[in-house]
């Protein structure tokens, strides 16, 4: 599957959702009550030596480059972590999954609120829709933190999107990641010496498993956008819903309720019309990047 024809895009983008959400699985099978400061850090360490055999693509002449903003995306990605774990280990993995799709959603707000851009009557439809999509799928009778963390988690992705533009041109994707990762070490090794919590092999396991699969995720996303116009395929990573709807109902017994199903749809619908829209707007727009600024069209912004 080299990604070079529409068909095959597809496909790793099937299949790059699955490892996305197997990765949610390592997280969501963890112990209730397991050390989710010590998850983290262990998380971003091993994400970082994954990184490490592409040290040769850092740019050594911008190698600190955008340092203050590099700082600010890290730590508030390591708040997007933290929230993510909390929210998979106390919500369905399908409502966790539906809620961090709110995260294009609210790039869009961000986007008019800092960069002053304006959005189209489908832009403003699919904003709406979608906050109600979540209120549908979360129902006030039912929100709790773990509601606020999926939607804390949702938000972080959308901040760090937005950041995205602020960040050196010059440097690679993997140029940021090794440096975001480099940043975001001390704060997440500080916060798990407080935690105070017993090394358990059950945690690094988890950790290793979840930054391999996202790895993959982001692998697969990258060779699928690589020769393919994004517009022509991304509709194909809200496969990652069903994906959850499958996994959490064979793997945790979380049959998915019409209110779910009603909400998913508000979320997910007008977005893909959104991606339709501009698609005939810019037949010939290709996009090499991963989930990280998308907001135009796609479920949500996974870093390693």
């Amino acid at each position: 599957m080299s990604g070079k024809t529409v068909n095959s895009a597809i496909l790793l983008l099937v299949i790059g959702n699955a490892m996305a959400l197997i990765s949610d699985v390592f997280i969501k099978a963890m112990e209730p009550g397991s050390p989710i400061l010590q998850f983290a850090f262990l998380r971003c360490l091993i994400t970082l030596l994954f990184l490490l055999p592409f040290v040769h693509q850092l740019d050594r002449k911008h190698l600190f480059a955008g340092l203050k903003v590099h700082t600010l995306r890290a730590h508030v990605h390591l708040i997007g972590i933290l929230c993510m774990v909390f929210a998979l280990g106390n919500l369905p993995l399908a409502t966790a999954n539906a809620v961090f799709y709110a995260a294009p959603i609210m790039v869009m707000v961000l986007s008019v609120l800092i960069f002053r851009e304006r959005l189209t009557p489908l832009s403003v439809l699919a904003v709406f829709s979608g906050f109600a999509g979540i209120i549908v799928i979360l129902r006030p009778v039912d929100f709790n933190w773990a509601a606020w963390a999926a939607l804390g988690s949702a938000f972080t992705l959308a901040v760090n999107a937005v950041m995205v533009r602020q960040l050196p041109k010059e440097q690679s994707t993997v140029h940021k990641l090794i440096l975001n990762y480099v940043l975001i070490l001390p704060a997440a090794g500080t916060l798990a010496l407080w935690e105070d919590a017993a090394w358990n092999a059950d945690i690094l396991f988890s950790a290793a498993g979840s930054a391999l699969f996202i790895i993959g995720y982001n692998t697969a996303v990258l060779l699928a956008y690589r020769q393919v116009d994004a517009n022509q395929v991304t509709s194909a990573e809200y496969t990652g819903l069903i994906w959850a709807v499958a996994i959490g109902w064979i793997g945790f017994g979380e049959a998915p309720d019409l209110w779910f199903l009603a909400g998913s749809l508000m979320i997910v619908v007008p977005l893909i019309l959104v991606g339709l829209r501009h698609r005939r707007k810019q037949p010939g727009l290709k996009c090499k990047s991963m989930r990280t600024l998308r907001p135009k069209l796609t479920q949500r912004a996974r870093q390693p």
